[in-house]
């Protein structure tokens, strides 16, 4: 589903990503972990098509088509979901109205027509019972007021609502209590499929005892520089990030 070749990313001339090669298969999780400032949230606005970020090399593929020249909006029409750290708020649109805005321009992109009220309403109900989603909650300004796990709850609807091939979560653990964390984790469970596949970016291993992974990834200076399964997020949380460092600090001297 998704491939990406020595991916090299910069911002503001600052080179960030340095050779990132990953392959993500339908029905797969993987997660990304790494220390602050390896490059974790870079590769997934890269991905997601954000413009202050510049590809220098390498190429990302999303059902063997090259997306690097696709805008953000066009990716997301085709599949891809970005969750953010930090959802920004939108005064006077109720999560319900950017939803059905959000989903009719996917069609148009697609060529189809608005979905019908009557159809909208009932994928509306199905997916907040879904995400256990109080009615009175989809009513509100989008993000006004809502607590961060509020906002990662809104995402996860967001995601339901869309069903992307591909989904990033940006450390959509941040800031979360246990309870928060559980029901977002109950979410994406629910909305994985052999259909689609589920990036995690993590700081702590925490989250992945929740979202099980079905491959860990370690970034660090811009590099994938460790690979296995979920018992290596438990090495990283008993042993912490040092010894990865000490590991390439000693390879590159």
């Amino acid at each position: 589903m998704l491939k990406i070749n020595n991916l090299h990313a910069s911002v503001e001339d600052k080179s960030i990503l340095k050779g990132i090669n990953l392959e993500v298969k339908a029905g797969e999780v993987h997660a990304i972990m790494g220390p602050n400032g390896s490059g974790k949230s870079t590769l997934a606005s890269v991905i997601a098509g954000k413009e202050e970020y510049e590809v220098t090399d390498g190429n990302i593929l999303l059902d063997n088509e090259d997306i690097e020249d696709l805008a953000a909006e066009e990716r997301a029409h085709k599949g891809v979901f970005l969750s953010f750290q930090y959802p920004v708020e939108i005064p006077g649109v109720s999560v319900t109205n950017f939803m059905k805005t959000a989903i009719n321009q996917t069609r148009k992109a697609k060529g189809l027509e608005d979905m019908p009220a009557k159809e909208m309403l009932q994928l509306i109900r199905e997916k907040s019972e879904l995400l256990e989603i109080d009615r009175k909650f989809l009513s509100r300004s989008l993000n006004e007021g809502f607590s961060g796990g509020e906002k990662k709850r809104n995402e996860i609807f967001q995601m339901a609502m869309l069903e992307p091939k591909l989904a990033i979560l940006d450390e959509t653990d941040s800031g979360l209590d246990i309870d928060a964390l559980r029901i977002v984790a109950n979410g994406v469970n629910k909305l994985k499929s052999k259909d689609n596949a589920v990036i995690v970016i993590t700081h702590y291993q925490r989250l992945l005892d929740y979202i099980v992974p079905d491959f860990v990834h370690v970034l660090y200076n811009g590099k994938i520089v460790k690979s296995g399964g979920k018992e290596l997020a438990h090495e990283l949380e008993e042993k912490g990030y040092d010894w990865i460092k000490e590991e390439e600090d000693a390879k590159n001297n």
